[in-house]
């Protein structure tokens, strides 16, 4: 069932003084290669069209790709700032898995300009950021902002893995942007790690004890 998001939160914080507020998500987590993305968006509040103008924006794994590409055309238009901000592979095995989301989304935050008051995350917090923020369980879902962000890091990240798909041929990256699907793990099984894969995830860990 695919759940429309709406601006009950961002209102609430515009009628508490917040003129700016930013909705930040990641795209990349559960894959064994390839960066964590993390993307920030503050929407024009203001704008008293907002919603229709954004209907179509949905959690990015609710839409096909085509859907996608064309709500990241809207979100570019409309959004007063977007941030990208990355956490590498090398970064994912040196601090860990969460530690190096919260870096992402601080970079993705620090990216914006102007700088928002306030902070609407899917799911968790930022501890790094001393910004007010709330952590919204599949806020993605239900938070317009959080929604414009996870298609945000999708497109970008889906990008990325296909270049990334072109640097290193027959792991399949332009396909399954890094997950572990089977075709994946046959080809690290063949191929063995290439540099974009998390060393230090179990599968990745395996292809490297048997090279």
């Amino acid at each position: 069932m695919r759940v429309q998001p709406d601006l009950d939160r961002e209102l609430k914080l515009v009628l508490a003084g917040h003129r700016f507020v930013a909705g930040i998500d990641e795209a990349g987590r559960g894959a064994l290669a390839g960066p964590v993305v993390a993307a920030a968006v503050v929407l024009p509040l203001d704008r008293f069209d907002l919603a229709r103008a954004l209907s179509e924006v949905r959690d990015s794994k609710q839409l096909s790709p085509a859907s996608r590409q064309r709500c990241l055309k809207d979100i570019r238009e409309i959004a007063i700032a977007v941030g990208i901000g990355e956490a590498s592979p090398r970064e994912v095995d040196d601090l860990g898995l969460l530690p190096a989301t919260h870096t992402a989304m601080q970079r993705a935050v620090e990216a914006l300009d102007p700088q928002p008051s306030h902070l609407l995350v899917d799911h968790i917090r930022i501890p790094e950021l001393e910004l007010p923020q709330d952590p919204i369980t599949r806020g993605d879902q239900s938070v317009l902002s959080i929604a414009a962000a996870s298609v945000v890091a999708k497109v970008w990240r889906d990008r990325l893995m296909a270049e990334l798909g072109e640097r290193y041929p027959g792991y399949g990256f332009e396909q399954h942007k890094g997950y572990g699907t089977e075709k994946h793990r046959q080809a690290l099984a063949h191929l063995g790690p290439c540099p974009e894969h998390r060393h230090s995830y179990a599968p990745v860990q395996s292809a490297l004890s048997a090279a």
